[in-house]
């Protein structure tokens, strides 16, 4: 548990969307809050509208983290992180680009291992700290058009399970937050007729009341949380039946390109 006020926290992919939310809403709670992104002119907008600081941050690579960490380091030790940086690739897995896979990995996955791997050292040593990492409830519930987001959230789960474990003798504590769909550029172009929505500013809220209430799995809304378990439980035929059903029979990853394209452009697809 740590408290908010006058805390320097760290949110990566922050330059819009859900990592901008979380940013403002940790800002008007007392924060010192650094914000990292790729895209540096929105970065820098984000951060003179929520009264933020930014610093140009690539997760894919380790040094950029490790000098997010230095420059955001200079108003005191980091006393959370949150790992929000991430992209969604749409289409059958067949038919989609390697190379975009493995970029994919590389932000959803990579960039998360990469900003732990850098700032949790500090906080064992002092014995404080939080870490939030943003994964989804494809981590929980596999959805058709969008295999390797799936992977990679799931993943994010894993990881932040077996880090817990290791580090439970400490006052440390991590977070991982599950949202559904969220109305944010990712989704841009996607039917969420049948799902559960929410606003960025919903899953700011749950990343902040985390610093002083570290739930370990943190899903938004929390009545989702258990559908992992009924994911698990049910025979695969009836749940690709039910996938099926709430996508109205769309094919798998169908969305508006016209309305999406902003998005691909955006993430180099």
């Amino acid at each position: 548990m740590i408290d908010l006020d006058g805390a320097v926290v760290c949110v990566t992919g922050a330059a819009r969307g859900i990592g901008k939310a979380t940013a403002a809403e940790l800002a008007r709670r007392g924060a010192r809050v650094w914000i990292g992104d790729i895209d540096t002119d929105e970065l820098h907008r984000t951060a003179r509208e929520i009264g933020a600081r930014a610093a140009d941050l690539d997760v894919t690579d380790a040094a950029s983290v490790a000098a997010f960490h230095a420059v955001a380091s200079i108003d005191g030790p980091p006393a959370m992180l949150v790992n929000n940086a991430g992209i969604q690739l749409m289409g059958t897995f067949a038919e989609q680009k390697l190379e975009l896979y493995h970029r994919e990995v590389a932000i959803n996955l990579v960039g998360v291992i990469n900003g732990m791997h850098t700032f949790l050292p500090g906080m064992l040593q002092r014995d404080a700290g939080h870490i939030v990492n943003v994964a989804s409830m494809a981590a929980k519930v596999t959805t058709p058009g969008i295999s390797v987001y799936c992977a990679t959230k799931y993943a994010v789960a894993a990881l932040s399970r077996a880090v817990r474990a290791e580090i439970s003798s400490s006052a440390v504590t991590l977070s991982t937050v599950m949202p559904t769909a969220v109305h944010t550029e990712l989704t841009a172009g996607v039917a969420l007729d049948l799902l559960p929505t929410r606003q960025p500013e919903d899953i700011a809220t749950a990343i902040a009341d985390s610093a002083r209430r570290p739930r370990r799995e943190i899903t938004v809304p929390r009545w989702l949380a258990p559908m992992g378990t009924l994911e698990e439980a049910a025979p695969e035929p009836l749940m690709q039946r039910l996938k099926h059903l709430a996508t109205l029979r769309r094919p798998p990853g169908h969305y508006d390109e016209s309305a999406r394209r902003r998005y691909l452009d955006r993430i180099g697809r």
